[in-house]
C-alpha cells in the first residue's frame, strides 16, 4: 500500500470518491491533502460548483492534489467532459511539503485510473479556466 519511495499510502476512500465522480457524476472536484504519511479526502464540490470555486477551495500557502470534472463543448457544438489531475504547489509553500507531494504524485495519480488531462500549477495564473479549457480540447 505504502510507495517504497515517499511512504505515502493513499486512503481507500480516495479511490471512492474518484470512482464517484468520474462514473455517476456526483462530484464536480475533489481535493486531495497529505495527512499523517497518507493521501485522504479533504473536500468534496457539488456539481453545481463552478471552476471557481474549487480554485477557491485550495489553500494559497499549502500543497494539494486536486481532481477536476470539466464540462465543455466543442468546436463542433458536442458537449463533453474531461477529468484534470492538478498538482497544487504553491511557491510559498514549505519545501518539505513540495517536496513531499512531488515525489508521491506519480503514484498518487496512478491509483485514480480515469485522469485525461494533467496539470502542474505553483500559483493561480498556471492553473487559470483559459489553460484548462486551452488544454480539454
Amino acid at each position: 500500500m505504502a510507495n517504497a519511495v515517499s511512504g505515502m499510502a493513499v486512503h481507500d476512500d480516495c479511490k471512492l470518491k474518484f470512482v464517484e465522480l468520474k462514473t455517476k457524476r456526483i462530484y464536480r472536484f475533489i481535493v486531495f491533502k497529505i495527512e499523517d504519511q497518507q493521501v485522504v479526502v479533504e473536500k468534496l464540490g457539488s456539481p453545481e460548483e463552478t471552476y471557481e470555486d474549487f480554485t477557491n477551495s485550495l489553500p494559497a500557502n499549502e500543497c494539494r492534489y486536486a481532481v477536476f470534472d470539466f464540462d465543455f463543448i466543442t468546436d463542433e457544438k458536442c458537449q463533453k467532459s474531461k477529468i484534470f489531475f492538478i498538482a497544487w504547489s504553491p511557491d510559498t509553500s514549505r519545501v518539505r511539503s513540495k517536496m513531499v507531494y512531488a515525489s508521491s504524485k506519480d503514484r498518487f495519480k496512478r491509483e485514480l485510473d480515469g485522469i485525461q488531462v494533467e496539470l502542474q500549477a505553483t500559483d493561480p495564473s498556471e492553473m487559470s479556466l483559459d489553460i484548462v479549457k486551452a488544454r480539454a480540447i
